[in-house]
């Protein structure tokens, strides 16, 4: 059974992910990625864990945007655990939480050689959308938005 449980950035099994989503991404687009510098985790106040049988197995966090959206941020679920939707039920969580805060849209950004990920953000309804504000000069970034 998977255990959806929030926190903040403090916490050490989303740092332990964190460390296993940045390896993942050096080796998808290499260490000094343009994207790199936005993976910043130290002021999330809204991040979610999927655990299972108290192993933390996936994250997704959420950021205040503008006053009416919310960013999703350093979304990721461990290679051994995926295909199983637990993406998609973290990202459900970080919606939720983000209309809990008033938001009423979603957005985000991730690669171009993240074919999983933007699989997943199309199949829960997220639109491509031009990039927005410091993305709009990288040009594999793949921006995505959805109305909550």
């Amino acid at each position: 059974m998977i255990e959806i449980i929030r926190t903040n950035s403090q916490n050490l099994k989303f740092k332990n992910l964190v460390q296993s989503l940045n390896a993942d991404l050096a080796k998808r687009d290499g260490g000094t990625h343009a994207l790199s510098q936005f993976n910043t985790i130290a002021n999330l106040k809204y991040v979610v864990l999927a655990l299972q049988k108290n192993k933390a197995i996936g994250c997704g966090a959420i950021s205040e945007y503008d006053d009416f959206s919310t960013e999703i941020k350093r979304m990721y679920v461990s290679p051994e655990v995926r295909g199983q939707r637990i993406g998609e039920n973290i990202l459900t969580e970080l919606e939720k939480w983000s209309r809990e805060l008033g938001a009423s849209k979603s957005i985000l950004f991730t690669g171009s050689k993240q074919p999983e990920a933007n699989k997943l953000y199309l199949r829960n309804g997220y639109c491509i959308i031009p990039n927005y504000g410091i993305l709009k000069d990288i040009p594999d970034s793949l921006c995505f938005a959805k109305n909550l």
